[in-house]
């Protein structure tokens, strides 16, 4: 490509991976050069990370196609999988029927978040009910005292991660409930309670 002023060149890229994005594939530096003809890859870095800086975009650290449009303090709505149910009582067999999607407000990837619709009272107190749905994000470990969904065996509950050295715990928020202390190899944690949704149906 021909020379052009470096403030005229970013315009274009700005402009280029704006469109990617809100088509829904937000490019990679390495797109970025090929595109626009740069000799390198770190060309193409300068002028995404100059647009950082000024505040025209933003970049998810540790992801390849991280940059994304600022949004104004209001996250992207995106579409994420409700789950089948999760007991907060007595442990329930875990079940993934697919019931819909919900619209979440987040940064983060429809693959990294699910929602779990509660069943039981063991979290009362900790503003879970019954009927409640649960966004849950997915990942393997949690810290002491975070809301979790858990597997324990076969069997999915929602209870709060109490960490007692190498044991972990999982304690109701309902004094009628008893926690749940399972053996380290029959726990596996699904992922961290982000957000409880209530619905309110006809009176």
């Amino acid at each position: 490509m021909g020379r052009t002023p470096p403030g005229q060149t970013r315009g274009r890229v700005f402009e280029w991976v704006r469109k990617s994005i809100q088509n829904g594939a937000p490019p990679t530096v390495r797109e970025v050069q090929q595109v626009f003809g740069f000799r390198s890859v770190q060309t193409a870095r300068e002028h995404l990370e100059a647009l950082v800086e000024e505040g025209r975009l933003t970049k998810q650290a540790g992801k390849s196609r991280g940059y994304r449009l600022p949004s104004g303090g209001a996250p992207p709505t995106v579409m994420v999988p409700l789950l089948g149910r999760v007991a907060a009582g007595a442990l329930d067999f875990a079940v993934e029927d697919l019931e819909g999607y919900l619209p979440i407000q987040s940064e983060r990837s429809p693959d990294e978040l699910f929602g779990l619709r509660v069943r039981g009272e063991s979290m009362r107190d900790a503003g879970i009910l019954n009927g409640d749905v649960v966004v849950v994000r997915r990942q393997p470990s949690a810290r002491s005292g975070e809301i979790v969904v858990a597997l324990v065996g076969d069997e999915a509950t929602v209870k709060r991660l109490r960490l007692r050295g190498k044991r972990a715990e999982l304690w109701p928020e309902n004094p009628d409930f008893e926690p749940i202390v399972p053996r380290p190899d029959d726990l596996t944690l699904l992922g961290k309670v982000i957000e409880v949704r209530r619905f309110l149906g006809p009176s």
